[in-house]
């Protein structure tokens, strides 16, 4: 389903803290991606990247990596390349247990945003109920007046109208310029907590295009207020983002244990705060 999110909450770190005791120091550990030194750090592995020439990032550790052994790039001091590395991680640095690789090719995604819209689709399809109100500049006049109002928690547009387009391309800026965004077709959605229906009235004073509300379990102001303290409380952190849509927060760390999962789940609640691995367990 193609759409297009409305909000996008994310933090980006680029520390490598320290990670929970629970982590189990043999246990091995893979990952691809860039591995880079500089004149104020030695090799360093990296979640995330400033594409600047040469490029800027940090890390954890990187034990017993030698640049002489592994085809790389280099300019002004800073060495980095792509590679798939196994190791042993102890909280703050990875230790090599075999000769890194080249990195693999990443596959397609398989975590895509999900836009499809909850609410039923009505008789006859969706249809503007204000054909004059249903227009870019009343699009963004709802988003604004959304975010205001009590209880928002996420909103995205809905343009599966698209795939029932013969031939369309998505990659093709003809097609997207021709079809997409079209305020008249697309859906607009909205989350909020409690009765997402009371707030009807007041979107559509502005809006005459499709709509789809529906409740969400937690507010976008209460998420970031998970963020913020997620962000203290959880070591080796370094990224975090709000899904309003999905009512949860999203925290990026170097690695996962079912005792660090358990910990979260205990101390914020089951399924509140999801946490995601950069490095993960090898299998053997």
């Amino acid at each position: 389903m193609r759409g297009i999110w409305l909000a996008a909450v994310l933090v980006a770190l680029a520390t490598c803290g320290t990670a929970s005791a629970a982590i189990v120091p043999k246990l091995r550990y893979q990952a691809d991606g860039m591995v880079l030194s500089n004149p104020k750090h030695g090799p360093q592995l990296c979640a995330a990247f400033n594409a600047s020439m040469p490029p800027q990032c940090g890390g954890p550790d990187v034990i017993g990596w030698d640049w002489d052994a592994v085809e790389h790039s280099a300019q002004r001091g800073v060495r980095w390349g792509e590679y798939d590395v196994v190791g042993t991680w102890d909280g703050t640095s990875l230790t090599l247990t075999e000769p890194p690789r080249p990195a693999k090719p990443r596959p397609a995604r398989s975590d895509r945003p999900d836009f499809t819209t909850p609410c039923p689709t009505p008789e006859g399809g969706w249809r503007p109920v204000a054909p004059e109100k249903a227009t870019d500049k009343a699009l963004h006049a709802a988003i604004d007046r959304a975010h205001k109002l009590p209880g928002y928690a996420a909103g995205w547009l809905d343009q599966g109208y698209l795939d029932e387009i013969d031939g369309y391309d998505s990659n093709d800026p003809r097609y997207v310029e021709r079809y997409a965004n079209d305020p008249r077709r697309l859906v607009l959605n909205l989350r909020f907590t409690g009765d997402a229906t009371a707030r009807e009235s007041a979107i559509r004073e502005v809006w005459g295009g499709p709509l789809c509300l529906s409740r969400a379990p937690h507010s976008e102001k209460e998420l970031q207020v998970v963020e913020g303290r997620a962000l203290k409380e959880i070591k080796g952190v370094f990224s975090a983002g709000v899904d309003g849509q999905a009512g949860h927060v999203s925290i990026g760390v170097w690695a996962v244990t079912p005792e660090l999962q358990r910990e979260i789940d205990e101390k914020y609640g089951k399924g509140l705060v999801v946490l995601h691995a950069y490095l993960k367990p090898v299998r053997s």
